[in-house]
C-alpha cells in the first residue's frame, strides 16, 4: 500500500536520491497533479538547527516564480517526515546530458548558461543564494528549458554544515567556490563560480579539478590553476573561454558583479558572433565536418539554431526572398565590409589591451593580506596607512555573527595571509550583531519547561506575570514576541502563566436529590462523585450529606463525596429460648468511586 502524506499526497516511486533527501514522486489528490516530494533523511531530522533553516528556506523558495526555476508548491511535516512538494520535471539532469553528448557545442553552452543565470538573477534578487549550482541541480525540459532545483535546501545544507561543522566539508565539492572550500563567507558570486565550473564541464566534458579525495579537490579550488578549456577542446571561442575564466576567478571581487553582468556578456558574445561571423570568432576556420554536425537532444531546441553554422546561409537565402530579384548595390556592400572590418579591428583591439593590463598587473609586487578581522573599516584604512601598506578596501556585505561587535570586521576576501598584487581590493564583511532568530512556541507548555526551550532558541526567559484562567496553574496562556515572530538572538521573551483560578467551579447542593439526580448535577458542573450508603431515616436512595458542602471552590475534575441513604436499621429480634441472641442487619450498600471506611462492605 502506497504511503499517503499529508492526507493528500500518495507517494508512488522513488526517482532520485542526494546527499541530503530522497525524491519521490507523488499524486496530488486534492489537485490531481502529479508532484516530485523531496523528503529529507532521518540523519538530519533531530537537528533543530538544521530543520529551522531547512523549513525557513524552504518558505522562501516557494516565494519564487520563475520560469528557470522549479516551483515549489508546499512545504510540509508529518511526524519526523520532512517534506517539500515540487514541480514535477519530465525531463534529465544536465549531469546526464554532459555524460552522454561529451563535450557540447558552444552555441549549446551559451544558450543554457544564460537560462541558469537568468535563475540565478532571480533569486539573488530575492537574497535567495543556491551555495549548491551543480548540473545535477539542472533539469532540462523535453523543448530545452533549463530548470533549477534545490533552492532553499542548498542553503540550509550549507548554513548547518558548511560553514558552522567543523568536522569536514560536506557537499559538491567539485562545484564549491574557494571560499565555500575554506568555509568562508558565501555570497552570489559564489553562485557565479559555480555557474562557470558548469561551463566548463560543458564545453569541456570533464571539470577543472578532481581527486583521490573531497579535501584534496577542495584545495585545488583554492589554490590550483585551472587549466583554460581551450587547451582541452580544440575551437573555444576566446571571448567564451575568458567570460569562463572571469567567473571562476579565485578572488570574488575579479568576477563578474552580478548574474545580469554575466548575461550581458554572453548576450554580448552571441551578438558579435552573429555580426562578424562564428569562424572569425572563433579565431579558426570552422571544418566542414563540424559545420554539417546536426545537434543532438532536446537541448538543440533552445534559442539557438545549428542549422546556420554554415556562414549565414539562411539569412542570405531569406534577404534574397525579401528583395527579390533586386541586387545589393557595390555601394551598400563596401560600407558592410567597412562596418565588419571595424567591428574586428575594435575586437582586436579590445583583446590587445587586455593583455597589456594583465601584464602590468603580473608585473606587480605581491603582498600578505593583513587580518582586518574584528577592526573598523576605519581602523582597517588607519593599519594600511600605517604600515604603508599598498592595498584598497572595499565594504561587502552585513552579515549576522555571534562573535563579533557590530560594526567591526566579520571576514575578508582575500583572507588574511594570502598574497596579492600590490593595488588589489580587499572585500569585508561587516558584523550586524547577533541577527534574528524564529521564537519557539510555548503556550500550553509548563513554567518548568520554557528555559530549556528558549535557551535552545538562542533566546532567554524574560517577564512572567500571571492571570487567572481555566488552564492548569503554572500553564503558559500567552507570550510576546509571538511564536514565529523573529527577535533578535539572546533576547527576552515575556511569558503569562496560569494562576488556576479559573480552574475551579461551584459545588452545586445535591443534598435531597436521589443519587442519580446528584450524580447528574455534579457532573453538568465538572466534579465527579465519591458514594457511601449510611442507615437513615431518609428515604432510602436519598443524598442525606455531601462533602465539600454546596457553594464551596473546588478544582473542576475533582470528586465529591456523597453518602446515601441505605434506609432505615432494623432492630435486633429476642427470642424465649436459651440460644444466644443473634442480631440480624439488613443493609445494603455500593459505591460508584469510594467507599466509606467506616462502613462494612457487604
Amino acid at each position: 500500500m502506497s504511503k499517503v502524506l499529508a492526507g493528500r499526497y500518495e507517494l508512488f516511486e522513488r526517482v532520485g536520491e542526494g546527499g541530503m533527501s530522497v525524491v519521490y514522486k507523488a499524486k496530488d489528490k486534492l489537485l490531481n497533479r502529479f508532484v516530485a516530494i523531496k523528503i529529507l533523511k532521518p540523519e538530519f531530522i533531530n537537528d533543530p538547527k538544521f530543520i529551522d533553516s531547512f523549513r525557513r528556506e524552504s518558505q522562501n523558495a516557494a516565494s519564487m516564480t520563475h520560469p528557470n526555476i522549479v516551483n515549489i508548491y508546499d512545504v510540509g511535516r508529518e511526524g519526523n517526515i520532512h517534506y517539500i512538494v515540487m514541480e514535477l520535471i519530465e525531463g534529465r539532469a544536465l549531469s546526464d546530458y554532459i555524460k552522454e553528448q561529451g563535450p557540447m557545442a558552444y552555441p549549446k553552452v551559451i544558450a543554457l548558461s544564460k537560462q541558469i543565470a537568468a535563475a540565478l538573477s532571480f533569486a539573488h534578487k530575492n537574497h535567495i543564494i543556491h551555495r549548491d549550482v551543480k548540473p545535477h541541480n539542472v533539469m532540462i525540459t523535453p523543448n530545452g528549458t533549463a530548470k533549477i532545483t534545490d533552492f532553499g535546501i542548498a542553503k540550509a545544507v550549507n548554513a548547518a554544515t558548511i560553514v558552522d561543522n567543523t568536522d569536514g566539508i560536506v557537499g559538491s565539492v567539485h562545484y564549491f567556490s574557494p571560499e565555500q572550500a575554506r568555509g568562508g563567507y558565501v555570497d552570489e558570486k559564489s553562485d557565479i563560480y559555480s555557474l562557470g565550473i558548469v561551463m566548463y564541464e560543458m564545453l569541456t566534458g570533464q571539470v577543472p579539478f578532481d581527486g583521490d579525495n573531497p579535501v584534496n579537490i577542495a584545495l585545488q579550488h583554492i589554490n590550483g590553476e585551472m587549466t583554460p578549456p581551450s587547451k582541452l577542446v580544440p575551437g573555444v571561442p576566446p571571448a567564451l573561454e575568458h567570460i569562463i575564466l572571469k567567473c571562476t576567478d579565485k578572488y570574488p571581487v575579479n568576477r563578474f558583479a552580478s548574474a545580469d553582468e554575466l548575461i550581458e556578456a554572453l548576450n554580448n558574445l552571441e551578438f558579435v558572433g552573429s555580426v562578424v561571423g562564428k569562424d572569425i570568432l572563433m579565431g579558426r576556420q570552422t571544418t566542414k565536418q563540424e559545420a554539417v554536425r546536426p545537434p543532438v537532444g532536446p537541448i538543440a531546441e533552445t534559442d539557438f539554431d545549428n542549422g546556420d553554422e554554415n556562414g549565414g546561409e539562411r539569412d542570405e537565402k531569406k534577404d534574397k526572398k525579401r528583395k527579390g530579384k533586386k541586387k545589393k548595390s557595390s555601394k551598400s556592400n563596401k560600407n558592410n565590409k567597412k562596418r565588419s572590418i571595424i567591428l574586428i579591428a575594435a575586437i582586436v583591439a579590445a583583446i590587445l589591451l587586455g593583455v597589456i593590463l594583465a601584464a602590468v598587473f603580473a608585473n606587480r609586487e605581491e603582498v600578505k593580506v593583513p587580518n582586518f578581522r574584528t577592526m573598523t573599516i576605519e581602523e582597517a584604512e588607519q593599519y594600511l596607512e600605517d604600515n604603508d601598506i599598498n592595498l584598497k578596501i572595499k565594504e561587502g556585505k552585513d552579515v549576522i555573527s555571534d562573535e563579533v561587535e557590530e560594526g567591526h570586521i566579520v571576514s575578508q576576501d582575500p583572507s588574511a595571509e594570502e598574497k596579492v598584487k600590490e593595488g588589489s581590493t580587499i572585500t569585508v564583511n561587516i558584523s550586524k550583531g547577533p541577527g534574528d532568530v524564529s521564537v519557539p512556541n510555548l503556550v500550553g507548555k509548563s513554567e518548568s519547561e520554557l528555559s530549556e526551550y528558549l535557551q535552545a532558541a538562542g533566546l532567554s526567559l524574560g517577564k512572567v506575570s500571571t492571570e487567572s484562567s481555566d488552564k492548569e496553574a503554572g500553564t503558559v496562556i500567552s507570550q510576546s514576541p509571538k511564536a514565529g515572530e523573529t527577535a533578535e538572538k539572546g533576547s527576552k521573551v515575556d511569558v503569562v502563566v496560569s494562576d488556576g483560578t479559573m480552574n475551579e467551579a461551584t459545588v452545586p447542593y445535591v443534598e435531597g436529590k436521589t443519587l442519580s439526580q446528584a450524580k447528574s448535577i455534579l457532573s453538568e458542573a465538572g466534579f465527579s462523585a465519591s458514594v457511601s450508603y449510611e442507615f437513615s431515616s431518609a428515604t432510602e436512595g436519598e443524598v442525606i450529606s455531601q462533602s465539600p458542602g454546596g457553594n464551596s471552590q473546588l478544582k473542576k475534575g475533582s470528586s465529591v463525596k456523597i453518602v446515601v441513604s441505605a434506609g432505615q436499621k432494623e432492630e435486633p429480634q429476642t427470642t424465649t429460648t436459651t440460644q444466644p441472641q443473634t442480631t440480624t442487619t439488613k443493609a445494603v450498600e455500593t459505591t460508584t468511586q469510594a467507599t466509606d471506611p467506616e462502613e462494612p462492605e457487604l
